[in-house]
């Protein structure tokens, strides 16, 4: 048997690498702060769940901050959300972002990140460096407000998670 004839017994499927922005870059919105960001996420944020369920999205970015659109990344349970981040990656590579802000909401209504949030973000941020794609902020979200790891001086430096840890000893 020839190499052709092997390679026929077996069904082998292509895998093609697909982006289309349909958006000129003219017309993105750039998201310079999380305040923009809290609103991009809410008008993205399934608004029936908000409350009910923990839900985890992504805000893609290019290099001059501009939106290269949101994806919802999971839906949890009233007091977690299970994040794959070869998911969140793998969308960041396939729309050539540059950065991202991760969201995730707190049904509970509890605005302060919990041990789970700063491991989660410190991996995020970790991952991120290893691809070249910067975590710029985690945001945790309810219907009237938002905390800013970044804001509040927390987000790790890519390689860097110092920040975090001392918060996670207090």
């Amino acid at each position: 048997m020839n190499d052709f004839e092997a390679l026929s017994l077996f069904q082998v499927e292509e895998v093609k690498l697909v982006y289309s922005n349909k958006i000129p870059p003219d017309e993105r919105i750039t998201v310079n702060s999380s305040s923009l960001a809290y609103e991009v996420f809410m008008a993205a944020w399934d608004m029936d769940k908000i409350e009910l369920q923990e839900q985890a999205m992504i805000l893609l970015l290019d290099h001059s901050l501009q939106c290269l659109g949101v994806a919802n990344l999971a839906t949890g349970s009233i007091g977690s959300v299970m994040v794959d981040q070869r998911l969140l990656f793998a969308t960041a590579l396939k729309a050539r972002a540059i950065s991202f802000i991760f969201a995730h909401n707190h049904p509970t209504m509890v605005l302060k990140p919990s041990q789970q949030d700063i491991s989660m973000t410190e991996q995020l941020c970790t991952s991120g460096g290893l691809l070249d794609i910067s975590c710029k902020d985690h945001l945790i979200i309810r219907r009237d407000g938002y905390y800013s790891f970044a804001d509040n001086g927390i987000l790790p430096e890519p390689g860097r998670s110092q920040k975090l840890r001392k918060l996670r000893l207090m």
